[in-house]
């Protein structure tokens, strides 16, 4: 049994409605938590990580003060999402993680799909990798990057999108340039915001180490010793993914992410993701990464409703 110091006002603020973080908590770290009394006391049991679960209450404490309250479900993605719910997913899984977030903690492939997609970027330059949302491969992606430019393998990375989705184009999104392409960077933005502390991310980002960009910016660039990341590529044209993979320099690695059964593009256009996928099959130095509903780590429901989609496809 130990006790944790918090005050009764930062206890409020994290732990969540109905102390649904505390809970998450409990579970990760193999403890029990009492919040009743001053502080916190904490029971652990057999597994128990102690000092794990007061590095991440010391790390929201800190967002607390800031003004940056985390539900239980933000607080999950920032551990690295949900445990597998099938111990055997484990087995053959690296042990050493690829990077720890800026909690401190360790970021890991949780499925097989994963755990091919960080295999795949030991032995190739060039990694598609396809499949719904939910899967974590575009995060464990930005985690990769993020590990080579650490480790000093990569001098810098270069993460982009399409700037178009869902039938809206930039010009008729309210703001000048830099406001209009938040919205499509955003979610890589957060996923960098999760691994990296927010001081470090600034440095990074006003040196150039980490270049967030709609992909019209790759035009007439060569990357050179740069980790490359194209997320959203079902929504690239033939011609912008051709250009896409044509901007890789020497001892440069690009991973492409997406999913095809997503594809915003106008109707009659050709996906550049399923076009690329095609034609560059089997070509050594390219591999190629399927996910599927199995792989989701998102609300059980999530899988559930995927495979459905799936089946309904398969039967057409």
């Amino acid at each position: 049994m130990e006790h944790y110091s918090i005050s009764d006002n930062l206890k409020r603020m994290i732990s969540g409605e109905n102390e649904a973080v505390f809970r998450l908590l409990e579970s990760r770290f193999c403890v029990e938590i009492q919040s009743r009394l001053p502080g916190l006391t904490v029971v652990g049991g057999k597994d128990a990580d102690i000092q794990g679960l007061f590095a991440v209450l010391d790390q929201l404490k800190v967002s607390a003060r800031n003004g940056d309250i985390h539900t239980a479900a933000e607080v999950e993605r920032l551990l690295g999402g949900p445990q597998p719910q099938n111990v055997h997913e484990l087995d053959g899984i690296p042990t050493e993680p690829i990077i720890r977030n800026r909690f401190g903690v360790a970021i890991a492939p949780k499925t097989r799909s994963q755990v091919e997609l960080v295999k795949a970027v030991a032995k190739n330059d060039v990694i598609f990798a396809k499949g719904p949302a939910g899967t974590g491969k575009t995060f464990l992606a930005v985690a990769l990057a993020v590990a080579s430019l650490e480790n000093r393998e990569a001098e810098r990375i270069c993460l982009v999108r399409p700037a178009v989705e869902a039938g809206e184009t930039l010009g008729f999104l309210p703001g000048d340039l830099k406001e209009k392409i938040a919205p499509y960077l955003r979610p890589i933005q957060d996923s960098l915001s999760e691994l990296l502390p927010a001081e470090k991310l600034r440095r990074y980002e006003e040196s150039g180490a980490i270049e967030v960009a709609p992909l019209a910016y790759m035009r007439g660039r060569t990357l050179k010793r740069a980790f490359i990341i194209l997320d959203e590529a079902q929504n690239t044209t033939v011609a912008q993914m051709k250009m896409f993979l044509t901007r890789l320099g020497p001892h440069s690695k690009a991973i492409i992410t997406g999913d095809t059964s997503q594809v915003d593009l106008a109707k009659g256009e050709e996906s550049g993701l399923k076009h690329a996928m095609r034609i560059l099959s089997g070509i050594h130095g390219i591999a190629q990464i399927t996910f599927g509903a199995t792989d989701v780590l998102r609300h059980p429901l999530v899988k559930d409703i995927l495979l459905a989609y799936e089946q309904k496809e398969k039967r057409k």
